[in-house]
């Protein structure tokens, strides 16, 4: 029985998003990642029940496992699924008190872009 990927529900219509979207699918192993835009494809989006400015406020990540992972611990899910120095920063950003700190960081940001964005205003 094969592994669920990894599914990242991002926005395609952030360029910084999509940007760094483009950078995990070029380095992404095979077969690890489903990449769902949410600005083009809400269905994936609705099966787990959020709602489409919840999922534009910040990252939500699907694991293997099929629990959801919001902001900071997406990204965690991501790098993890990665490998290499993408799985060693994880680790690092992972640490008590660290990932705390870059909870505090993302929120802000989130919220920052989130504003600034003329398609966030639904």
């Amino acid at each position: 029985m094969s592994k669920s990927p990894i599914r990242v529900f991002y926005d395609g219509q952030c360029g910084l998003c999509r940007r760094e979207i483009q950078h995990y699918q070029k380095i992404q192993p095979v077969g690890v990642f489903e990449w769902v835009d949410i600005t083009q494809d809400r269905q994936l989006l609705d099966e787990q029940g959020v709602d489409l400015v919840t999922a534009l406020k910040h990252l939500h990540v699907q694991d293997a496992q099929g629990q959801l992972h919001l902001g900071v611990d997406g990204f965690l899910v991501i790098w993890r699924g990665l490998g290499g120095f993408w799985a060693l920063l994880g680790k690092v950003v992972a640490l008590p008190g660290l990932r705390q700190l870059a909870r505090l960081a993302y929120r802000g940001f989130a919220a920052w872009r989130f504003k600034r964005l003329s398609h966030c205003k639904l």
